[in-house]
């Protein structure tokens, strides 16, 4: 059973996906993939922290586009 939000993230990669000029089918493929793979990488993990979480979904968003993680990695630090 998943333990991600996946409403609230994928709202805000959306969102992230949108201002770099990704694509919207391109990101919605994105997104899924990196989601899922994160989900099953945490799935070991009794408590996930933040830090765990952001790690896991930009690790899986590097794959597809280095700006995209970088990106959702540095959310509330980018001014």
């Amino acid at each position: 059973m998943s333990r991600l939000n996946y409403t609230k993230l994928k709202r805000e990669l959306h969102i992230d996906a949108k201002a770099l000029g990704i694509p919207s089918g391109a990101a919605d493929v994105f997104i899924d993939r990196a989601l899922a793979a994160a989900d099953q990488a945490l799935s070991s993990k009794t408590i996930i922290t933040d830090h765990d979480l952001k790690a896991a979904i930009a690790k899986e968003l590097r794959k597809y586009n280095k700006d995209f993680a970088y990106v959702y990695r540095n959310r509330d630090k980018i001014v």
